[in-house]
This record gives C-alpha cells, structure tokens and sequence, in this order.
C-alpha cells in the first residue's frame, strides 16, 4: 500500500504544482504589469512571442484546464480513467518536453513555464505507470475532500496573490498620494534614464501628460542602476539638480531625448547649460552630500515600494502601478481611470 500511496501523493503534487504555476502565469499573461514574472526577462521574452497566444488564447489557459481534469482523474478509480489519464498526461508530457527545448532554442528561461512544463512530464511518466500497472488512488471520502480543497487551493493561491497585490498601496506611495491636489492625479515615476525601457515608457507617456496638464503631478523618484548602466549616475545627479534649480521637468525630459552615450558628466552638464542653469552652481549640486543623500532615500522609497521581483520601469499612476516597459494604450487607460477616480 504505501508505495501505492506514494505514487497518487507525487501526481496529486505534481498536479498543484501544474495548477498553481498555470494560475500564475494566466495571472501575468492577462494584467497590465506582471505580478510573478520580473518584466524584461525570459517570462517577459515568452509572453510576448508568438507561442504565448495561440489562436489569441493565452498559453497558460489550456494548462489550468489539463491539469484541472488530470486532477479530477487522478481522484477517480476505473480503467477507462487510467487510459483517458494517460492519454491526456502524455500529450501534456510530449508538449512539456517541446516547450522546454523552444525555450532552450529562444535563449530564453521562464521558471514558471518550466515547473509547467516539467509537472506535465512528471505526469505523463506517472500516467503511463499507472495504466500499466493498474492502480488507483486510495479510496476514502476523506482523502478525496482533502486532495480536492488542496488542488483548488493551488489554483485560487496565485489569483488571490494577484488581487491582494492590485489593491495594496506601499505606505511611501499611499503618502505621496496624499498630497495630491483635489481633482488631481499624482504619478510616482521610479526611473533610470539610462533603462531602454524608462525611456520608450516615457516617449509614450509624455503626450498623455502634456494633454493632461494641470490634472497631472509627476513625483520622480531616481534609482540609476549602476551595474548595468554606467551613465546613469550622472543623470540622476543631473535630474535632482534640475529639480534643485527650478527646471526639474526640463531636465528630465531633456534627458530622456540625449543619447545614452552623451550621458556622461560632461554631456549632463551641456544639457544644463542648454537649459539656462548656472553652471557653477549645477556643478556644486552635482557634487554636493545633499545630492548623494536625496539619491539614497530615493533608493530606499524604491526598496520599501517594491516586492521581489519588481524593476524599472516602475510607475503609480494614482493607486494602479505599471511595471516593465508600457504601451501608449495601456498608459492611457490607466491615466484615465485615475484620473475619473480623482474627479469622482
């Protein structure tokens, strides 16, 4: 009996794995901003191609149903249900092994997909076992009770992760929405102006500001990623001196439209005297504690605002937050409905 019960255990396991990872990756799939998936990265590389709607269907859809009735068959006793079982783990099992090597070929890892796809191969392998030998899980009332609250469990978790994520506002944020001005809509804009991405947002972004001039408080807050984008410390110093010396949105944009290789703190400070600054006195900013300081609690704000695998671009656009690389249509409609929720 136990090695039996050991066998519907791992399918019963391999199930929830299937489900909830299935869950997760429809919940990224269909919303605005991913919840699960860092944005920029294999998840990102996958949704976005042509695998990741077929026929317009999102791929993780077919997944949540296969692995929905591969639940139900594994609670249920008779031949019929075993060869159906095998038949069904089994293609899941053959598509598991070439979603696996698409991802080898693009270049790209999605560890979603993967658990996914090696959860249909785990029970492809079990399915096959399991008609071959001819066992069934253990009856009882109980023991179906229990496997079936836990695979819908599984399934509810990453939908209700999702929820929870959509309506919670971070207290950094919740404080900066504070001072919104009635009828208005505050924008939180964490930004590197070096990140590709920050700045095809902001390219889409500008116009839907300039149309809403007035009814729009843009609050930026500057995280340059160092590690990856070397000029992008200079351009945040050259922003929160453009802020300290009155022209803060026309450094900002003036710095998203320089060429990343201009950057430089040289470049940055030809940008400020275009704009009409003080030289001397940008120079003494860009040099200054107080600067190296406001980048610092910016940087916190950005930790405390963020869960694991958040990045940038990040955006509060009211209390609906945007991550990854937006397109104008999205912007709008978010912009819109924060706005209306403003005026309401």
């Amino acid at each position: 009996m136990r090695p039996h019960v050991a066998r519907s255990a791992l399918v019963l396991l391999a199930t929830a794995v299937g489900l909830a990872t299935s869950g997760a990756l429809f919940v990224d799939y269909t919303r605005r901003a991913p919840v699960f998936c860092g944005d920029g990265g294999g998840c990102d590389a996958l949704r976005e191609s042509v695998y990741g709607h077929p026929f317009g269907v999102p791929l993780p859809f077919p997944g949540i149903v296969a692995f929905f009735v591969l639940g139900m068959l594994a609670l249920s006793r008779g031949s019929r249900v075993r060869q159906l079982n095998m038949l069904i783990a089994g293609a899941g099992g053959v598509g598991g092994l070439v979603l696996l090597a698409l991802q080898a070929a693009m270049g790209h890892f999605c560890p979603y997909c993967a658990a996914v796809d090696v959860s249909f191969i785990v029970l492809g392998v079990l399915g096959v076992l399991r008609n071959r030998a001819g066992w069934d899980p253990v009856p009882g009332r109980t023991t179906s009770v229990i496997a079936s609250a836990g695979l819908a469990a599984s399934l509810v978790a990453p939908f209700g992760w999702a929820h929870f994520q959509s309506t919670r506002v971070p207290r950094v944020i919740a404080e900066e929405l504070a001072h919104s001005p009635p009828g208005a809509v505050t924008i939180v804009d964490f930004v590197d102006y070096e990140c590709p991405f920050c700045r095809q947002t902001q390219e889409k972004l500008a116009p839907l500001l300039a149309a809403q001039k007035g009814r729009v408080h843009v609050v930026r807050r500057l995280v340059p990623l160092t590690r990856i984008h070397p000029h992008a410390l200079a351009a945040a110093k050259a922003a929160c001196c453009g802020e300290e010396l009155g022209k803060g949105e026309a450094m900002s944009d003036a710095l998203f439209q320089t060429k990343v290789e201009d950057l430089t703190p040289e470049g940055c400070a030809r940008v400020a005297e275009s704009l009409g600054l003080p030289l001397d006195r940008y120079r003494a900013c860009v040099d200054s504690a107080e600067t190296d300081a406001r980048l610092a609690r910016d940087r916190h704000e950005f930790d405390q605002a963020t869960v694991k695998g958040d990045g940038l671009p990040l955006l509060w656009i009211g209390r609906y937050k945007l991550m990854g690389a937006q397109d104008e249509a999205t912007l709008a409609e978010t912009l819109g409905e924060a706005l209306a929720r403003a005026g309401s």
